[in-house]
């Protein structure tokens, strides 16, 4: 199963504290809205997600059929790998939302220890 780009999502108190923060140790932004209060940086394959007045708790993030670098790509689709885990039993946090049948969409899963893990297609 081929789950598409990965980055860590982090919940942060000052964005422009954290870029600085972040930028320091060499990332760059590479996608994102700073007046959105979220941006996207990359320092090699590492990519964290730095998200203001979003959400709570820190997240591992998948982008199904994205690479790093923001290309589409050949993946598994969002809505086989929500129905793979439904199928597994899992609960979803967040259950799938799609607004057609194929595309974008996204879901949330805790695993079993927790933590919040975010499957979200943009292509």
């Amino acid at each position: 199963m081929e789950l598409g780009n990965f980055s860590v999502s982090l919940p942060v108190k000052d964005i422009h504290a954290s870029i600085k923060f972040y930028q320091t140790l060499g990332f760059e932004q590479v996608s994102g809205d700073i007046t959105q209060n979220w941006v996207v940086l990359s320092n090699g394959a590492a990519r964290i997600g730095l998200f203001q007045g979003m959400f709570e708790v820190f997240m591992m993030t998948f982008n199904p059929k994205w690479n790093e670098k923001g290309q589409e790509i050949a993946g598994t689709d969002v809505r086989e790998i929500a129905a793979k885990l439904e199928a597994a039993g899992y609960d979803f946090i967040t259950p799938l939302t799609a607004e057609n049948e194929s595309g974008p969409g996204y879901f949330m899963v805790k695993d079993l220890d927790g933590n919040t893990v975010l499957f979200d297609q943009h292509v």
